[in-house]
């Protein structure tokens, strides 16, 4: 059987799933979701109840959202897991995780979906309000995010989370200096990051808000 990855390489949450199995090398197929590719749209909208992406399949098999496709995909390889095996690790984890997708890339979609509207119904207070939740969580990771990964020593779950939800929301609304901006400096020099950077890098045209020449 062979494990599928249906998704599109300048998706956020497509590169959590994508760091994950290139960090513990296991062997999938892309499935592209674009309009050169009808029958992975159809089967996305099979496997996701609103076509969202990630989604997963493995035979039978079949696994939507991004956090449990990386969970299943410890099942793989040989590297360490994405879910540590300590208790107390896989707990800050999932929580570090889930802050990161809630709270950085949830405002960060929040101020690509205002610049997608059609101008006459933008509300700049939506995306201030967005930018001052950005603000609130840029202050609060800085305080969990040491010197290391977002664990510790551990590159994690939490860290695939991390990687597009801090890279992309640095580009509309800078990171201040300090541990949280050096963070993101050093997960885009991890292999793994790197590679899903260089694999979107076509794709910068689709950023609605005009992509910096920068990483």
């Amino acid at each position: 059987m062979t494990i599928k990855l249906y998704g599109h390489p300048f998706a956020a949450f497509v590169w959590k799933a994508l760091i994950a199995a290139y960090e513990r090398d296991v062997r999938f197929e892309f499935c592209m979701i674009d309009a050169e590719h009808p029958e992975n749209s159809e089967r996305i909208a099979e496997l996701s109840p609103t076509g969202q992406f990630p989604a997963l399949t493995d035979g039978t098999r079949e696994i939507t959202q991004s956090n449990p496709v990386i969970e299943y995909m410890d099942r793989f390889g040989q590297a360490p897991r994405m879910i540590p095996d300590d208790p107390e690790l896989a707990l800050t984890s999932r929580m570090l995780a889930e802050a990161f997708d809630a709270y950085v890339a949830g405002p960060m979609q929040s101020i690509v979906g205002e610049a997608l509207r059609p101008k006459e119904q933008r509300d700049p207070g939506r995306a201030a309000q967005a930018k001052a939740k950005l603000d609130q969580s840029y202050a609060w990771l800085a305080r969990h995010i040491g010197t290391g990964w977002a664990n510790g020593a551990t590159f994690s779950i939490a860290d695939c989370a991390a990687a597009p939800a801090l890279f992309y929301a640095d580009w509309m609304h800078p990171i201040p200096d300090g541990a949280l901006k050096a963070y993101r400096a050093r997960l885009l020099q991890r292999p793994a990051v790197a590679r899903v950077v260089d694999e979107a890098r076509p794709y910068r045209s689709l950023f609605p808000l005009g992509a910096p020449d920068r990483d």
